[in-house]
């Protein structure tokens, strides 16, 4: 059963122009159309209004008229007619637009109708069409604008053959409309001598979010939409919180009403799932995971999140909070630091804070089966539309009748109209006809009006149904959906084989596999397909919670955790060593899988702290994971686990602490935290020795070496180094041997030595790909181009390599490796002398960087680069802003960059007309460089000197030598923090020019040349995607260009930013 027309519900039907008994029937084109801004011609017209309305109705009703249109409804601005053919539908459309264009408006204001035009085969009931169909195009027409018309795809293939001359249609690509489902092509008619470029549709494709794909319609919800909507319009409200039982559709009303939404929230709206959280202490991380935050070392997450959200225009959908309701005041602590920030949370109980706005969301709406309506208007009720739809889905012949209406009416009653309890007992109809599925329900829900008075009534109900369906399973179907609960996010076959066989030896596969299908069958259990993998099996969350009470009561609780546990173990180690061999693809891919089964059994193992084999299991799953961890940009979450699994593990054999020890070190090297990983390689390393584990010894000397490469203590870096070499070398360990040629690599090339850097890697990209690590190679590949490329290498062998580097990396999913490549194809570019393609390549580098939650080596090199590039196309003002920002990490990046960017500012800085801040910049620079050893690129050295040659015709001799000797007595933090201070103490230096770049043109507002070509295409109704595309952009670069051009416009619609730039002449 589809969903209904907003026109139309039982309680309202509306004013119906037609009478039922004329409208067609069969295939049809469904025309709905509406003034676009309404409120604002009520203020301009005032009295005048109404007759506006009135034209603009007599108008519309004769062009629909002439063309054989049935009107179905009319309501306020807006109307809705059927065609029994698809051209006249579109001839009546054309006519209505030339007619409302031409004809003369009262007060010479205009209205501006937009319409949208969708085939299908709506049913028609006495309250008039029903059905998706119906649905869509009152959806098709809400994406559009005032004077444009939009076509499905269904009614495009009908016309697209006979258009009426001086008509033409646009291919406007694929969107996804508001209610949430996949995306789907759209048209727009282009009528001659009528406007044809309109803003952006109003999809969801304009809006920044990450709201996931719907299979169903939302069915019965257009009231509670609108109410939460409403509540969330008021400036007063900041907290909405839907509360309601397991099952009752809470997150896909709050999923429907962030869509509807998204214009109100300039800055997106996001979803986040906390439904597998059961610590309030991820909450903030996962809100930050899917912000694409990462956690600065020093800082906790709470206050970087605030830092970002401060400023934001921004709705967050947190699902699922009823488990972790404790972090409540966390809320409350980011709404008081985030003034535009607004929260919709769904949970089964109040949240229990100030500023909360409980919307309780309430069952569908069911019929009196006493007091039955026709039998069309039984149809159009949610609950039983919802029960039709998916028994459909189990007999495509199933039907309401008049037979069998009472008795489906009665089974939504009896279950309270709750939709997962309707959706249980419609998969029955595959086996009871509805009389015979009420007397079982009825024998089950007897219960409901004597309940314990501490649970919701209609919570028990829920569990009730799903009670009824567990009964009717034998008593070994039973026992393997109790132990199916004990899986997170589904699982394979595989998997709940070995859990069942560890708990039960005597079990076989055959019975489990043959349990599965039961279950499958009896709606209890989900299969999804996996391109080249075993079917993925899925239990409903609300089942699952279910089946976990059940395996509480059992008493196999605490034996299927552990048996859970124990396997995925065993999967994470059997993954362990293949995660740097030539299956590591597919084990990644398997990993990222069971993700959350992983992070159950984690939390479990973390639970267990007083069993010394449970606390052993933690630091086992940590050390197997930190590869998987690393490679899949998973940094904070591993570093969270591994620390606390430490914590709870003293008393765990030596041999297992010490591998957790190098992957917790690494992990805290990798979020930018050396003083604790040094501590974690210092203890693991004493530990290796007492055991006499040359394996280990040399694992902590190389992650000590990376400490000092990381602190700029080059010469004790390069010792560590190579002593773990040479025991890798005795060992003959090839992998590992290739990890410390890039340690060993890295260092050469930090203090210029070139050759043996280039031998190095060369050897280290012969280790990698004769073990088969793509990890390792693509890593030895990109490290090797950034050699050759610094020292004016061969550029073509750049290029070829940094192209095996990115086939590897996105093979495996590697975001740290893919946003490597980004960085270093767009310093190619940039000596290639294409700025603009080094631009973007270097942006989406960087957004690569930030999502990972990757040390801050790669955004502060990415921001350098990006000032380079500013500077090449002379934009000093952005060049000076991000050289600065690159150098706003203060201890956190290497010698190498911080030097580069003091480098670049300084050259900024010449240009500017301020060559004694350049020349202390200058200065600064070279007394870090000669500190660490590490001498400025070959690639540079031109640059370097033409820039310094500049500074010192600008300035007299002796003082540019004091301001210089000046700067060498300087941390870069005393460098910077001296500008401010800083003046020319002597005058430049008559007839001297400042060197010159190409300049700039200038343009309102701060706008950069890329910001202004993003405007354009934005302006000429281009959609996100369609300008990243344009301008060879990842769809998160134009994002953040967007959130820049609108805080720089001072505007926070992709409407009022094309009038800004239609009227600064901008296209």
């Amino acid at each position: 059963m589809a969903a209904t027309s907003p026109f139309a519900s039982p309680n309202e039907p509306g004013q119906r122009r037609a009478d039922r008994r004329d409208l067609p029937t069969g295939t049809l084109t469904l025309l709905f159309t509406d003034i676009e801004g309404s409120t604002y011609l009520l203020q301009q017209l005032g009295e005048h209004y109404a007759s506006a309305l009135s034209e603009c109705r007599d108008l519309l009703r004769a062009a629909f008229g002439g063309h054989h249109g049935h009107e179905v409804d009319a309501q306020g601005d807006a109307f809705f007619v059927a065609f029994a053919r698809a051209s006249d539908a579109l001839a009546a459309a054309v006519a209505a637009q030339r007619a409302l264009t031409t004809h003369p408006w009262t007060e010479g204001v205009a209205v501006r109708v937009r319409m949208g035009l969708h085939t299908g085969e709506p049913s028609l009931v006495p309250e008039g069409y029903v059905g998706l169909d119906v649905h869509y195009a009152a959806r098709l027409m809400s994406a559009g604008h005032g004077g444009q018309v939009l076509l499905s795809q269904t009614t495009r293939d009908l016309v697209q053959h006979d258009l009426p001359d001086g008509v033409s249609l646009r291919d406007l690509g694929e969107h996804r409309l508001k209610d949430l489902q996949r995306p789907s092509c759209l048209y727009q008619l282009l009528i001659a001598d009528l406007p044809a470029d309109f803003p952006a549709l109003k999809t969801l494709d304009v809006c920044f979010n990450n709201l996931p794909v719907q299979f169903t319609p939302l069915i019965g919800r257009e009231q509670e939409v609108a109410a939460v909507q409403n509540l969330l319009h008021r400036e007063n409200v900041r907290l909405v919180t839907l509360t309601g039982p397991g099952g009752t559709g809470k997150t896909r009303l709050g999923l429907q009403v962030a869509a509807e939404l998204c214009d109100l929230f300039p800055d997106g709206v996001y979803f986040v799932n906390l439904a597998l959280i059961n610590d309030p202490a991820f909450v903030v991380p996962a809100i930050a995971q899917t912000l694409g935050l990462r956690q600065v070392a020093g800082q906790f997450l709470l206050e970087r999140l605030k830092g970002e959200l401060q400023q934001k225009q921004l709705l967050l959908v947190l699902d699922n909070f009823e488990q972790i309701v404790s972090a409540a005041p966390q809320l409350v602590d980011l709404l008081a630091a985030c003034p535009s920030l607004k929260l919709l949370v769904t949970s089964r109980e109040v949240l229990r804070v100030r500023s909360e706005h409980e919307f309780a969301v309430p069952p569908l709406a069911v019929p009196d089966p006493q007091h039955l309506p026709e039998l069309a208007v039984v149809s159009h009720y949610a609950a039983v539309a919802l029960f039709t739809q998916r028994a459909q889905a189990i007999n495509p012949a199933f039907q309401v009748t008049p037979a069998n209406a009472r008795t489906i009416a009665e089974i939504c009653v009896r279950l309270d109209g709750l939709p997962l309890a309707i959706e249980l007992a419609a998969a029955r109809v595959k086996l009871f006809p509805p009389q015979a599925l009420l007397a079982r329900l009825d024998q089950r829900l007897q219960v409901l009006t004597s309940g314990t008075r501490d649970a919701p009534v209609r919570q028990q109900s829920l569990r009730n149904t799903i009670a009824w369906s567990y009964d009717l399973l034998n008593a070994e179907e039973q026992r393997l959906f109790r132990r199916l609960s004990a899986f997170v996010g589904g699982c394979t076959l595989q998997a709940i084989e070995a859990v069942c066989v560890a708990l039960d030896k005597s079990n076989e596969g055959g019975r489990v596999l043959d349990g599965v299908a039961s279950l499958i069958d009896k709606s209890l259990l989900q299969q999804t397909e996996q391109e080249g993998e075993e079917p993925r099996l899925v239990m409903l969350e609300t089942i699952r919670e279910y089946g976990l009470e059940a395996l509480e009561t059992s008493g196999e609780m605490e034996a299927a955790r552990l048996a859970h546990a124990a396997y995925y173990l065993r999967l994470s180690q059997q993954a362990e060593p293949k995660l740097e061999g030539a299956q590591q693809a597919i084990w990644l891919e398997r990993l990222e899988r069971e993700h959350d089964n992983l992070r159950a059994a984690m939390q479990w193992s973390l639970e267990q702290w007083e069993d010394g084999r449970c606390s052993e299991m933690a630091l086992q799953l940590g050390a197997a994971l930190h590869r998987f961890w690393q490679v899949r940009g998973h940094f904070i979450e591993g570093r969270i686990f591994l620390e606390r699994a430490l914590t709870g593990g003293e008393g765990v054999a030596p041999t297992v602490r010490v591998k957790a020890l190098y992957a917790s070190g690494n992990m805290a090297l990798d979020v930018d935290d050396p003083v604790r990983a040094q501590v974690l390689f210092e203890e693991g390393l004493a530990l290796s020795r007492g055991l006499g584990d040359t394996a280990g010894i040399a694992l902590f000397l190389e992650g000590l070496g990376w400490i000092g490469w990381y602190r700029g203590n080059y010469t004790t870096a390069r010792r560590l180094a190579e002593e773990a070499l040479a025991r890798w070398r005795e060992a003959g360990d090839k992998d590992r041997i290739a990890w410390a040629l890039h340690l060993l690599a890295s260092l050469a090339s930090q203090q210029g030595e070139y050759a043996r850097a280039r031998a190095l890697c060369e050897e280290g990209v012969t280790t990698h790909r004769a073990s088969g690590n793509k990890s390792g190679l693509a890593h030895a590949l990109f490290q090797l181009a950034e050699v050759l490329l610094v020292s004016q290498g061969d550029r073509a062998t750049v290029h070829s390599l940094l192209e095996e580097s990115l086939t590897l990396s996105k093979e495996l999913g590697d975001k740290l490796g893919l946003a490597n490549y980004l960085s270093l194809a767009g310093r190619l570019a940039l000596q290639q002398g294409d700025a603009s393609a080094a631009r973007s390549l270097i942006e989406e580098g960087l957004a690569l960087y930030r999502e990972t939650g990757y040390r801050l080596e790669g955004i502060s090199e990415s921001l350098s680069m990006l000032g380079k590039v500013a500077a090449v196309q002379g934009d000093y003002t952005a060049a000076r802003a991000l050289y600065e920002e690159s150098l706003a990490f203060p201890g956190k990046v290497d010698a190498v960059w911080t030097a580069s960017s003091l480098e670049g500012l300084a050259g900024v800085m010449a240009v500017q007309g301020e060559p004694a801040l350049a020349a202390r910049l200058y200065g600064a620079a070279e007394a870090l460089r000669e500190r660490v050893g590490t001498p400025i690129p070959p690639v540079e050295h031109a640059t370097y000197e033409r820039l310094v040659a500049a500074v010192r015709t600008q300035l007299d001799e002796v003082v540019f030598a004091s301001t210089w000797a000046e700067g060498q007595t300087m941390t870069p933090e005393q460098a910077l923090a001296a500008q401010g201070q800083a003046t020319i103490p002597a005058p430049v230096v008559a007839g001297q020019p400042s060197p010159s770049l190409a300049k700039l043109p200038s343009f309102p507002a701060g706008l950069t040349t890329r910001e202004v070509e993003v405007l354009c295409l934005l302006a000429t109704g281009l959609t996100d995607a369609q300008i990243a595309e344009q301008l060879v952009l990842s769809l998160h670069t134009v994002h953040a260009h967007l959130r820049t051009i609108y805080s720089k416009l001072g505007v926070t619609s992709r409407s009022a930013a094309t009038r800004y730039a239609f009227e600064h002449q901008l296209v």
